[in-house]
This record gives structure tokens, sequence and C-alpha cells, in this order.
């Protein structure tokens, strides 16, 4: 079974810093594509960053660039998403995503969340 455990989310004064995890299982972790998302009251989901550590790429949106860091730890099957430098608009509910290949195709997963609120 697929499983993914966001943790570390919180409260954070604006100009802070905040790093939340993923911890993932049930799926060979190394060779997935994985990312997050988020979602801010009121709106809809926004991709944040994805990483494909088997080719060492990252991709961020334009609005996180420079400020956020997304990283995994293989040997613990856990994706990070260091934030720094946030602002209010970065409230919002953080997802983690997995997308696993599998000899039948391409299936997505979710986490179920943690909130990150900036706020003085």
């Amino acid at each position: 079974e697929v499983q993914l455990v966001e943790s570390g989310g919180g409260l954070v004064q604006p100009g802070g810093s905040l790093t939340i995890s993923c911890a993932a299982s049930g799926f060979t972790f190394r060779s997935s594509a994985m990312g997050w998302v988020r979602q801010a009251p009121g709106k809809g989901l926004e991709w944040v960053s994805s990483i494909y550590s088997y080719i060492s790429t990252t991709n961020y949106a334009d609005s996180v660039k420079g400020r956020f860091t997304i990283s995994t730890d293989n040997a613990k099957n856990t994706l990070y998403l260091q934030m720094n430098s946030l602002k209010p608009e970065d409230t919002a509910v953080y997802f983690c995503n997995a997308e696993v290949n599998y000899t039948s195709g391409i299936k997505n997963y979710w986490g179920q969340g943690t909130q990150v609120t900036v706020s003085s």
C-alpha cells in the first residue's frame, strides 16, 4: 500500500523559514518523480516544485524560485521542502505527490497535507 505522510507544518512569521517532510512507503521511492502542490484558502491547487532524483533534476514554480528548495533522502524514503523568506501568500495546505511507474502505467498518489501559515 502506498503511503505519503506529510509533517512539519506550522505557524511562522513573514521572512521566516520552515522545512516540511513527506515520508513515503509502498513503492520504489528513488525511481519515482516526487513533488509538492499547495492549496491556499479559497483557491485551487498550485504546483510548487518537483524532483526527479534519478536524473538529479528539480523544478520550481516562479512564485517560489530562489526561496524554496526541494530534496530527497533516498535512504529514508523522505521528501523535503525547505522554505525560506516565507511570505503571507505562501499560506496554504501543502500536499506531497508521488508519480509511480508500474508496468501497467503511471499512477499518482497524494498525502493528506500539512498546513503552513505565514503570519505575524
